[in-house]
């Protein structure tokens, strides 16, 4: 059962800091060993925005826990608050960008322990 439990101090080798945010990897292959979920916790500065991209092998669902984010999917857009969830198909192109008056905080999880990034 030990083997099964990741400890907050490996949680900040997998945190990845970007201009616009960070992005924290909770669970994946790599991490935990998990072969059919990526799960990570995601923060968009106030303001900012992450790049465009696409996940060629595997949707994705998001949900926003703080903030208020604008959410491009494709050719459309949404308008997300907490609580919000989102689904993004497999190869579409999408981006957030932080719109409200604090930082977008979000879950996002994939079907896949092996996601793939392709930015536009």
């Amino acid at each position: 059962m030990q083997e099964n439990i990741r400890k907050n101090q490996q949680a900040e080798s997998a945190k990845i800091v970007e201009p616009w945010g960070s992005l924290n990897w909770l669970a994946n292959a790599s991490l935990t060993g998990t072969q059919c979920l990526t799960l990570g916790r995601v923060v968009i500065l106030k303001g900012k925005s992450n790049p465009r991209h696409r996940h060629n092998r595997c949707e994705e669902v998001l949900y926003l826990l703080a903030g208020k984010l604008r959410h491009t999917v494709g050719e459309q857009s949404v308008i997300l608050e907490p609580g919000d969830t989102l689904r993004i198909p497999a190869g579409v192109f999408h981006n957030a960008q932080s719109i409200g008056t604090t930082d977008a905080d979000m879950i996002v999880a994939y079907p896949t322990a092996q996601r793939d990034f392709e930015p536009e």
